[in-house]
């Protein structure tokens, strides 16, 4: 984690003369968007309340507030009335900022804050993932100046009242940049890159898309490690191959290579055609976080065949209103068969048949037995907007349990790895709990939009 500069008590509870207050309005209302002294409203009185009205209102409040989903999510609400009481001191439900023992807003710290973390866009800054940045759906982040504020107002204890930053830092107007790194390609003959070019996502709406690309490989090749990378603001990057068994229409066509496959047309509406190659996915790899990079364990490894190729799948969901670029990349790195004492094999264990009434919660357990030995590596979760809750559990034959993962973030899910595989022996069973609020006045089943839902399993097992 990046080290921070800590002021000392006696900073922390010193308050700004009024005076220097006056002499910045102009670039306070600059940097925060707001209007001209005359025609603007009053100036809020205390560090916390600047930053609820000039940063939390106009970019935070649109989400997370009472009835949205990204609100039943996080649980987190951060109108005016509520915002202080679920920030300050209270513990973080992002999987791996709880495990780094983070705070939402812990005072004094900000290196153990996630508000902080989740609003410092700067390049380099995060040693870890701890999801989306925020304000989501925009291609810059705060100004420094309006980082800097938050940061030091944590860094003085997080007060609810009282004036404790020098609002001459609100000055600096420069903006954070959503920078966005592809990966490097691996050293020849190492393995592999495969990517989605750079693509627009309108203001206010989802995009999904494929494309099929050639591997151009003569002989069969291992993967013994995937890395994937994606611009913010995604819902996943997938590669799917094709069930070569079917040989019936449409799974006995490929599409045409490198060309860009929407599965919505302009209007909204589903491009059967562009989803008809859906029906013969089977899934190979994938990421719902920005950055992956799995390794299986030594010896272990997926096969492609020769003349392989993957259909690339990316989702992103744009909820503001400005353009938001897209791009994914992926590299699979590949050793040589002498080195491959185990093949492995994916896990894609769906539930389509599901029905979520409205305005209630809905809890649905979906069995997978196993009637062979498996040996689980990896897993994790998919589902949507109103999923609040997705755990795995094993079941053994003689009817016990054991939970082996759990999720709360739908945008992000964990990717489980892990160090002690799971051995599955015949007649046990993955179990999957998934839990949604179906908070709207319509029936929600499976679909594709993230207006409906899903209930998946992906992993690696052997």
């Amino acid at each position: 984690m990046p080290t921070l500069q800590f002021f000392s008590l006696a900073t922390r509870n010193r308050r700004m003369p009024m005076q220097a207050f006056t002499s910045v309005a102009l670039a306070l209302l600059a940097a925060c968007g707001g209007d001209a002294p005359g025609g603007a409203e009053p100036e809020p009185v205390g560090t916390f309340a600047r930053i609820q009205k000039t940063i939390i209102e106009p970019q935070c409040v649109s989400c997370h507030r009472t009835g949205t989903s990204d609100a039943r999510n996080s649980q987190l609400v951060l109108s005016a009335d509520s915002s202080y009481a679920q920030l300050v001191g209270i513990a973080s439900r992002q999987t791996l900022a709880r495990a780094d023992g983070m705070l939402r807003v812990k005072p004094f710290r900000a290196d153990s804050s996630l508000l902080y973390h989740k609003l410092a866009w700067v390049p380099g800054h995060h040693s870890r993932d701890y999801g989306t940045l925020m304000p989501m759906g925009t291609t810059r982040g705060l100004s420094m100046g309006q980082l800097e504020y938050v940061r030091r107002w944590i860094e003085a204890g997080a007060p609810r009242t009282g004036d404790v930053v020098d609002t001459t830092v609100l000055a600096d107007a420069r903006t954070q940049a959503a920078t966005f790194t592809p990966l490097g390609a691996p050293a020849a003959g190492a393995g592999i890159q495969l990517g989605v070019d750079s693509f627009a996502v309108t203001g206010t709406s989802e995009r999904e898309l494929f494309v099929y690309r050639n591997l151009g490989n003569a002989n069969e090749l291992f993967v013994t490690r995937i890395q994937m990378r994606m611009r913010p603001g995604s819902h996943h990057f997938l590669l799917y191959t094709f069930d070569d068994a079917r040989s019936t229409f449409p799974c006995n066509l490929r599409p045409p290579a490198n060309a860009v496959r929407d599965i919505r047309n302009t209007d909204g509406s589903l491009n059967t055609v562009n989803m008809l190659p859906m029906a013969c996915h089977v899934f190979f790899a994938g990421a719902m976080t920005p950055d992956l990079d799995f390794r299986f364990p030594p010896g272990v490894a997926l096969r492609l065949p020769p003349n392989a190729a993957l259909d690339l799948n990316v989702h992103y969901v744009n909820r503001s209103p400005a353009p938001l670029p897209g791009q994914a990349n992926a590299n699979l790195y590949t050793v040589d068969k002498a080195q491959v004492t185990r093949v492995a094999r994916t896990l894609n264990l769906g539930n389509t048949n599901f029905t979520l009434p409205p305005r209630q919660r809905t809890t649905v357990r979906t069995a997978f037995t196993t009637n062979v030995r498996t040996t689980v590596l990896a897993l994790t979760s998919h589902m949507h907007s109103l999923g609040e809750k997705f755990e795995i559990r094993v079941r053994r034959a003689n009817g016990t349990e054991t939970s082996v993962y759990t999720n709360l973030d739908w945008e992000h899910p964990e990717f489980l790895s892990f160090d002690t595989p799971l051995v599955l022996e015949p007649g046990d069973a993955l179990v999957s709990v998934v839990t949604w609020n179906n908070v709207t006045d319509k029936t929600v089943t499976f679909g594709l939009s993230a207006n409906d839902e899903m209930n998946i399993i992906f992993g690696y097992a052997y």
